[in-house]
């Protein structure tokens, strides 16, 4: 599986509104362990959020973005018997929050030619709208597991 960090259990909220989530995902876009940069970053974006749309919080976007983009079904490799089946399974609370993170992460890696805070603060409004990268990723592995539900029987 993957490794297991003791993160959880030291993660404080963010400085600016001590959201638990928010530092993760700051920890998330952190490179190289440069954390203020990470948390500049983070902050310019959601400054932009705020320009952009004046009736909810920044912060608000952000969590609805997240929410949006967290999926509730994935499929996962099953070797039965020789062959490997996509089976269906149901993702859960840890995982969907950290897939969640990932895939708007990698699609804000993706885009090429801005800044980092302006395409971060362009994929959440863009996820909190239901649309964007991250948004397509999680309907094609909702899609798949979908496609696949003939063998949700080999979930076990």
């Amino acid at each position: 599986m993957g490794r297991i960090t003791a993160s959880k259990k030291q993660l404080v909220g963010d400085p600016q509104y001590g959201s638990i989530l928010a530092s993760k995902f700051i920890n998330c876009l952190m490179w190289d362990g440069k954390k203020s940069t990470a948390q500049r970053v983070f902050y310019d974006a959601l400054e932009l959020i705020g320009r952009k749309v004046s009736d909810t919080e920044p912060i608000d976007v952000f969590t609805g973005a997240v929410q949006n983009v967290k999926p509730n079904i994935e499929v996962r490799s099953k070797r039965v018997g020789g062959a490997s089946y996509q089976v269906p399974m149901q993702v859960n609370k840890a995982r969907q929050q950290s897939l969640a993170i990932r895939w708007i992460l990698l699609a804000v890696r993706e885009k090429k030619g801005r800044a980092t805070h302006e395409k971060l603060a362009h994929e959440l409004l863009a996820a909190y709208k239901r649309e964007g990268a991250a948004m397509t990723r999680r309907e094609n592995v909702h899609r798949m597991a979908e496609a696949n539900k003939a063998f949700a029987h080999f979930a076990w």
